[in-house]
């Protein structure tokens, strides 16, 4: 027994690191090969005109059909490559953000990132993914300063198999670059203020290592890193402010004696922001407020009820369905978070048990508080952050959620560690993996298809939404050659506009494409009467009799997403 059981436990610490490296290698190669594997859906075609600095340029379908190429041209960054052009479009860049809701370090980063490398899917979604490996690799320093080296691999095969952060990794948006920023933030926090004994394994040995010049010098790096990434977290979303916080209670927890240096720290990061607040939040509050809306009640809907939904909705998102939820009733996600929760509060209440209270503590800091404060925040406001978009807004919440499950199963899971562990890995790659194998989101491919079928027929696109992500897909995927216009109005007014261009006088349109929208954002949707007009209308147009009707397709387009089915109806003569 005495040598059977080392070397069991030995072959069991080894066989669980193998498994978390090789799912940490997983996690990178399905963001690497899935790249340009979607089109991109709306919000990341938003962020193309915002980084292109062009925002501002961009003006809504009128009432008579336009060129779609006029859009095109705005999802490219304006000609010019001196010093003063870049400065006067990255001056574009900042004045169109202050028309929308988002913190402006996302779109400059990816404004320098176009320069290089296009807009194609591959070259703008690159940066967000190895943004998420530089946020694995953080979070494996931060589990390895917390657990030892096993446990930082643990939490760091959990953040790189997340079905839902690989799914953020691979959205050209500022949401995937936010567990970056909190895992080398409390990375950091925990180096200048765990020195003595976070892990017996790592820290006592390092420590000593270093001469007090070393010692000094390692400091001053980490506290550049701290400023450095809250700075920058802030400056990517506005809610990091939560885990700013967070992390200013943690440093109160684990090195009260130097709170105010701990203070001052993160008094200037936030003070880094200031200019910005000044100048783009103030004009923010002012131009963009009708956005701020999106996050408050409906009218007629129970408070309370919404906030719980909310709850429910990060939890079932963040940690079971991945972004299934897109596709899947809110009760499903409901229910699958109501799991999600219970399974955190059984390893809690274990954890208490068990009495590991220092590590078991700053995981509840980088998770249960930020998670609290995002709650009670959206509570005094009436605003509904918490759960938006399955929680992708407060993303930087993730990676202490992981690293709480993997305290518990470092410490506390025992026999059952490895298959744990192993299970949850599996179950994680498994939701990811099916996401993207078995959906797709191809639909404007399948227009630009039906359009290139005859490139050189002058097409008129008849769509019933006016909504920009709409818009700025079509003019990204229809082939700027093409002989294409568009006429894009809500539902109620695209009929009458219609009409028009039918009955005007040497209508130049032999073939018709009507993209009847399920959702068109910025209106209520079409209702039946709408579309039985339009199609009426096209019907006398395009067909003297029924039989001689030359409409020749009718397709459904669908994708991952509400925001991405469509009817496609193709008339031709």
């Amino acid at each position: 027994m005495t040598q059977s059981q080392p070397r069991f436990k030995a072959l069991g610490r080894f066989s669980l690191n193998v498994v978390s490296i090789a799912a940490i290698a997983l996690g990178i190669f399905l963001r690497i090969i899935n790249l340009g594997s979607r089109e991109y859906w709306y919000d990341e075609a938003l962020s193309i005109v915002f980084v292109s600095g062009q925002r501002n340029v961009y003006s809504n379908p009128g009432e008579v059909p336009v060129n779609l190429d006029s859009y095109t041209a705005l999802l490219h960054i304006p000609p010019g490559s001196g010093l003063s052009e870049m400065a006067a479009n990255l001056a574009n860049v900042l004045r169109g953000i202050t028309n929308n809701q988002h913190a402006p370090l996302f779109y400059l980063f990816h404004n320098f990132w176009m320069r290089l490398f296009g807009n194609s899917e591959i070259a703008m979604r690159s940066l967000v993914v190895l943004m998420s490996i530089a946020a694995i690799a953080s979070v494996y320093g931060l589990g390895r300063k917390l657990l030892g080296h096993r446990g930082g691999l643990i939490v760091a095969a959990l953040l790189a198999t997340n079905p839902f952060y690989l799914a953020q990794s691979l959205h050209f948006r500022m949401h995937g670059a936010l567990p970056f920023w909190a895992a080398l933030s409390g990375w950091a926090m925990l180096n200048l203020t765990g020195r003595k004994n976070l892990s017996s394994e790592v820290t006592n040995r390092d420590v000593s290592a270093l001469s007090p010049r070393r010692s000094l010098y390692a400091e001053l790096a980490w506290s550049a890193i701290l400023i450095g990434s809250v700075t920058a977290g802030l400056l990517t979303n506005y809610l990091f402010s939560y885990w700013a916080l967070s992390l200013a209670v943690l440093s109160l927890y684990l090195d009260r004696r130097r709170w105010f240096l701990h203070g001052v720290r993160l008094a200037l990061a936030g003070a880094l922001t200031v200019p910005w607040i000044l100048w783009g939040v103030r004009q923010q509050l002012r131009n963009a407020r009708f956005v701020l809306d999106q996050f408050g009640a409906n009218e007629g809907e129970s408070v309370a009820l919404r906030h719980l939904q909310d709850v429910l909705t990060f939890f079932g998102t963040q940690f079971i369905l991945g972004e299934w939820t897109s596709n899947l009733p809110p009760a499903s996600v409901m229910v699958a978070g109501a799991i999600a929760i219970a399974l955190f509060l059984a390893a809690i209440v274990h954890l208490w048990k068990v009495g590991l209270r220092q590590s078991f503590t700053v995981a509840l800091l980088l998770s249960v508080l930020p998670l609290t404060l995002g709650i009670i925040v959206d509570s005094l406001t009436t605003k509904f952050t918490v759960g938006w978009g399955g929680g992708r807004a407060v993303l930087f919440i993730l990676p202490g959620f992981l690293l709480l499950l993997a305290v518990w199963i470092e410490r506390a899971a025992g026999r059952w560690r490895n298959l744990a562990a192993s299970g949850l890995l599996v179950f994680f790659l498994t939701v990811g993996i099916l996401d993207y194998t078995v959906r797709d989101r191809a639909m404007f491919h399948q227009v630009a298809d039906a359009i290139a079928s005859q490139p050189n027929t002058p097409t008129l696109i008849a769509m019933n939404s006016r909504a920009w992500g709409h818009v700025l897909r079509l003019a990204y995927y229809v082939p700027p050659t093409a002989n294409v216009d568009l006429l894009a109005r809500d539902p109620a007014d695209l009929a009458p506009a219609l009409e028009k261009v039918l009955n005007a006088d040497n209508s130049p349109y032999s073939r018709i494409l009507w993209l009847d929208a399920e959702k068109s954002v910025w209106s209520p949707n079409a209702t039946p009467a709408q579309n039985q007009q339009v199609e009426r209308l096209l019907d006398e147009a395009f067909c003297q009799t029924l039989s001689s009707c030359l409409s020749s397709e009718t397709l459904q387009l669908s994708g991952t997403m509400e925001l991405d089915e469509f009817n496609l109806q193709i008339y031709s003569r």
